[in-house]
């Protein structure tokens, strides 16, 4: 019984016209073996399964090669090629650097490198996943990678280009591996399938091209499962079950019943989908995907754009010819706002059924808005008034406004004095202006008046105010001192609403107040409202102030 050899490994490229969906690096290989300028470093770079090592491989058999063909492609029957379709080559080593990335492995390599090849013209070193070497075996290998001898050749290939130290890069020519097209790995498996006496649907052949995310080796070993799944007839149908894929066929039907307005169809199919294992974000991802591929197939333009079959382009561009434009646009806006929110919701099957519904009012509101607007002209018509149909607000840095139109024979406006205007606020103003003189008794008993309208309200105002010393200035203002900053910083607080009491009670719109700081207020100076009220006690009883001059007390006190 013969050994099964896996599709990725029978059919690896084994010449450079074989490489699949790297056609600049093909040719800038190829180009660089004829004209003989050959780096003596190469760093291989890109995802995995998309020909990095396979390239690598085709580039050491070729330079090697003594029968080099005019397009630079190896001839494949020379000692030097023979020997390594036998895997027998002496001129070309392989170092897996995942397993070998200690200093003793480079520095084996470096001895290596000493000795000149037997055979050929050049001796190739390949060291795969090279971004996997320690720091230590980086920095013995960098002297040897910028000064090789010149039969040394050495290929690098890398999955993770960012791990390696910038000292290594700048020794090499880099080439960066790209994904290769659903188109391409299509192509290439429909190759595969007719090499093996496969018959498979295009269709399928593009899902396992859409699975494989731009690596030809695990659309390879996908075709091999499907294979082993379906024997000899692979179909749209097996690919999805085995796969465990969405049928497009959901999507086609959600979009079915959003254009309806069918919420409940939608709920229900929703319902079976998530039954049989499929998670939301998938869902999801998977409409938006199908949303955006009905817009391409709108325009011939875009069309090419779809990744999908000959007969899945039919019948997105069937669904797209009876789809609106403007719930396209809608549901993918909200479509990519709900894969974000969806991580973030708690309850995930809620969610899901929200975004069903809201998906499918969306025709529906847009006929409302439309219906809404009819009547809004139809009303302006029938009352002989021009409505102007709403239009698009452009996105711009300003919105300036439309003029709104003068009326036809509409009266001029009457002309207004701006100086008569003013005179008249004059006349107004002092019409209202109160003066009234005050003298200092006048001013305490305002004074006294508003202590005893605070004593409640500002407790902290109150017991300054009324223990300060107060007195009018020449010109009419009244002037208080308080001894400290922190009071006056409360009195200079509250300047406002001292000044608008005492110029009501006072009938005098001209009052300012002055607050001045002071070390301490002397006893036997006019001490405020304190003061007052214990001259007026003495005024009665005289012979209290003998008792206030043997203690030596304070009217704060």
């Amino acid at each position: 019984m013969d050994s099964f050899v896996v599709s990725a490994r029978k059919y690896r490229p084994a010449s450079f016209r074989m490489v699949v969906g790297q056609d600049n690096i093909v040719r800038t290989l190829k180009n660089a073996i004829i004209n003989k300028h050959l780096a003596q470093a190469f760093l291989f770079t890109g995802p995995r399964g998309v020909g990095k090592t396979t390239c690598a491989r085709i580039m050491a058999k070729t330079i090697n090669c003594t029968n080099l063909s005019p397009d630079g492609e190896a001839c494949n029957e020379c000692v030097s090629c023979r020997s390594f379709n036998n895997s027998a080559s002496f001129n070309i080593h392989e170092l897996d650097a995942a397993s070998n990335n200690s200093v003793e492995d480079i520095r084996n390599l470096v001895d290596q490198v000493r000795v000149p090849p037997q055979e050929g013209k050049y001796k190739i070193y390949i060291i795969d996943e090279v971004h996997m070497l320690s720091q230590a075996a980086f920095n013995a290998f960098l002297k040897t990678l910028e000064e090789p001898p010149a039969y040394a050749k050495f290929i690098l290939a890398t999955t993770e280009r960012h791990k390696i130290i910038p000292t290594i890069l700048s020794r090499c020519q880099i080439y960066n591996f790209k994904r290769i097209t659903v188109e391409d790995i299509a192509g290439y498996l429909k190759y595969v399938s007719e090499s093996e006496g496969v018959e498979a649907e295009s269709d399928a052949l593009h899902i396992i091209a859409q699975k494989a995310d731009g690596a030809m080796r695990d659309a390879l070993s996908l075709f091999d499962q499907m294979v082993t799944f379906s024997g000899k007839e692979i179909t749209y149908r097996s690919v999805i079950e085995n796969l465990n894929i969405l049928d497009f066929d959901n999507y086609f039907q959600f979009t079915d019943f959003f254009i309806r307005g069918d919420y409940r169809g939608a709920l229900v199919l929703l319902n079976e989908i998530t039954s049989s294992g499929f998670d939301g974000q998938h869902i999801i991802s998977g409409m938006s995907n199908h949303i955006r591929n009905l817009l391409m197939a709108r325009d011939p333009g875009t069309a090419p754009l779809l990744e999908a079959g000959e007969q899945m382009s039919r019948r997105y561009s069937d669904q797209a010819s009876r789809t609106p434009e403007n719930f396209l646009t809608a549901s993918l806006d909200m479509l990519t706002g709900a894969e974000f929110n969806y991580r973030q919701s708690n309850v995930k099957s809620l969610f899901l059924e929200n975004l069903m519904l809201q998906l499918s009012l969306i025709l529906t509101r847009f006929a409302e808005q439309s219906e809404a607007k009819k009547k809004i002209t139809d009303s302006g018509k029938s009352d002989g008034l021009k409505v102007n149909e709403q239009e698009p607000v452009a996105y711009s840095a300003v919105n300036v406004p439309k003029k709104e139109e003068e009326p036809k024979n509409a009266p001029a406006p009457s002309k207004i004095s701006i100086r008569s205007r003013i005179d008249e606020l004059n006349q107004n103003t002092r019409a209202t202006h109160k003066n009234e003189p005050f003298d200092r008794k006048q001013m305490l008993e305002a004074w006294s008046n508003y202590c005893e309208s605070i004593k409640t309200s500002k407790i902290n105002l109150y017991t300054i105010i009324v223990n300060s010393s107060i007195d009018k200035t020449e010109k009419g203002h009244i002037e208080i001192s308080v001894d400290g900053p922190m009071k006056k910083a409360e009195v200079e607080a509250e300047r406002n609403h001292i000044i608008q009491s005492m110029r009501k009670l006072l009938s005098n719109d001209e009052i300012l107040l002055h607050v001045r700081e002071v070390e301490k207020i002397v006893t036997g100076e006019v001490t405020g409202l304190a003061q007052e009220k214990l001259n007026e006690v003495i005024g009665k009883y005289p012979e209290i102030s003998v008792f206030i001059e043997s203690l030596n007390l304070s009217p704060e006190l």
